[in-house]
């Protein structure tokens, strides 16, 4: 089994409002609980915006610190989930499930080294 990560392409910006975001936070939570079911779900994590992010970069000898991301955008990952599968399109249908529930774009791609057993 190889571990994919799937990253969740969220606007920058206000979250919606409940009403809008309840549904699609039940039907994000429907395709994690099918994911576990079938025994591809790793873990998953939602991030704080990027304005709370903190950049490390080197710089001479020295590492030079800065707030906020390290490229602007109009989208940011907003959260992701790791998920163990036997292949591509079988990590691809998963994306698939997962962006029909979240209504946002999916970036499926496997982890260096991300085999199991």
């Amino acid at each position: 089994m190889t571990q994919y990560l799937l990253s969740i392409y969220q606007p920058d910006g206000d979250p919606p409002p409940p009403e809008f975001l309840d549904p699609i936070m039940r039907d994000v939570e429907a395709v994690d609980a099918e994911m576990r079911a079938a025994g591809a779900w790793v873990f998953a994590g939602g991030l704080h915006p990027p304005g709370t992010a903190t950049v490390l970069r080197l710089e001479g000898d020295g590492i030079l610190t800065t707030d906020g991301p390290y490229l602007e955008g109009k989208e940011h990952i907003g959260g992701f989930t790791v998920i163990e599968a036997p292949d591509l399109d079988a990590a691809l249908e998963w994306g698939r499930k997962l962006a029909r529930a979240i209504t946002l774009p999916i970036e499926v791609r496997p982890l260096q080294g991300g085999h199991c057993g």
